[in-house]
């Protein structure tokens, strides 16, 4: 397979005999391996060593045409430009899109080694033992049905016309667990856990299982409760999940669609409250994934969107930058159109809370630890939500669990009841972020 300088200069050249003046090519290498099991013995195996090409091409009238393409030899890339300019004849003639006025600015210095890929046999024999020791943790666990190791090493670039060529290359490890118990009479319960790292030596397998075990055994003696209004505690995950699923209040390209809860004019309006302050932070020290350019070939960087409860930026594309009069923060997706979409986020405490919280001594209030459904029960442009979610009644540190239930709000007016930022960050997949206290939230029980 081509690799990243040799698809640059398949460009250059194919670019000078086709006379095309201006272009920009984005794409990556993966290179992934994933493992399955089932009571001991592999379930799936897949691996895969996948490469693609976003090219885009402007004619002299200033018009884009956009191609892709995973064939990426000489002949490949050719073929891709010459389809992008054909394509750019037809091209929109309102907001085109252009260059990064950041492709060429110098993007963060932080480590970018690849680790080296551990053999399938080792994947299996990590995760075949996880299966084994989670099933060992409870009689009632009856099986692993959720469960996968994977490892992926990742290259990306981006090239352009005027001379940009950014690359970096990634490797990080997974593993999740989801566990389910069943118990006669009862209905059956599961829980799980997922961990990331830079390789797999640094994935830390024994607290995955154990969170695992802890959940799917915590959910097992659960209670009916009554419908009605409940002081709730967001666990990280669940309050990242529901602040993705809104996340058109601050993407700069759904405001221009009109697909937004909030408008231009936003900028600088309390939108949360004062407690709350939370950043898009493609760069953070705990991001093992982390990028330090998007897809156009703007450096990433730390953008902090709400600020004590002041709404303070949007995230952009060079396009919407542009069109709003502002910078491009690192945040666009090339494909059929320029996207743009978040990082990672760093959910914080921002003014002091006046009172301080604790699961320890509150009494009856409701622990959010998964949210389900999103697909279906988020209404994002009307700021409605009705999820169905898994947790505990929480009643002076003992947690009970919840036999089913859903939650239902506005999300603007949650972003406002919030009473208490917890200090201790945790991380998740989606970000880092503490426990968040809700005042009061419509839970409707058995």
């Amino acid at each position: 397979m081509a690799n990243i300088n040799d698809i640059a200069n398949y460009a250059q050249e194919s670019a000078r005999q086709l006379g095309i003046k201006k272009y920009d090519i984005y794409g990556s290498i993966v290179d992934e391996t994933s493992v399955q099991v089932d009571k001991g013995e592999p379930k799936q195996v897949k691996a895969s060593n996948r490469a693609g090409v976003t090219v885009r091409v402007w004619n002299q009238d200033n018009t884009v045409g956009i191609t892709s393409t995973t064939d990426v030899d000489l002949n490949g890339v050719k073929l891709a430009l010459q389809t992008a300019w054909e394509a750019s004849l037809f091209g929109a003639k309102e907001n085109v899109p252009d260059f990064s006025p950041e492709s060429t600015a110098p993007v963060a210095d932080i480590p970018n080694e690849k680790a080296p890929q551990a053999p399938v046999s080792r994947l299996i024999e990590n995760l075949v033992a996880a299966e084994k020791e989670l099933l060992a943790a409870h009689p009632a666990i009856a099986g692993v049905p959720y469960n996968g190791l994977s490892q992926k090493d990742i290259d990306r670039f981006y090239l352009n016309s005027d001379g940009a060529l950014r690359t970096e290359a990634r490797s990080y490890a997974s593993v999740y667990l989801y566990s389910k118990a069943e118990e006669e009479g009862k209905k059956p319960r599961m829980g799980g856990a997922f961990r990331i790292n830079r390789s797999l030596e640094n994935l830390d397998l024994p607290a995955c299982l154990k969170e695992a075990a802890e959940k799917t055994i915590s959910h097992l003696n659960y209670q009916k409760i009554p419908t009605g209004k409940y002081r709730v505690v967001f666990s990280p995950e669940a309050f990242l999940s529901l602040l993705g699923a809104f996340s058109n209040v601050f993407n700069a390209q759904n405001i221009l669609d009109k697909q937004s809860l909030s408008t231009p004019e936003s900028l600088g309006t309390q939108i949360a409250s004062p407690l709350l302050s939370f950043s898009d932070d493609a760069l953070h020290p705990h991001n093992v994934s982390a990028e330090t350019f998007d897809g156009e070939g703007t450096p990433t960087r730390r953008v902090e969107i709400i600020s004590n409860g002041v709404l303070s930026n949007f995230i952009h594309s060079a396009g919407t930058a542009k069109r709003m009069n502002a910078q491009p923060t690192g945040h666009a997706n090339i494909g059929a159109k320029v996207t743009v979409s978040s990082n990672f986020y760093h959910v914080f405490p921002g003014a002091a809370a006046e009172q301080e919280y604790s699961l320890d001594t509150a009494e009856n209030v409701i622990l959010i630890d998964d949210l389900q459904a999103l697909h279906a029960g988020v209404k994002a442009l009307q700021g409605s939500f009705s999820l169905p979610f898994d947790g505990w009644i929480v009643n002076q540190g003992v947690k009970t669990s919840i036999e089913s239930a859903t939650v239902a709000g506005d999300f603007l007016e949650l972003l406002k009841s919030i009473i208490y930022v917890e200090k201790e960050p945790e991380l998740t997949p989606g970000g880092v972020c503490p426990r968040i206290w809700v005042d009061e939230l419509s839970i409707t029980g058995e």
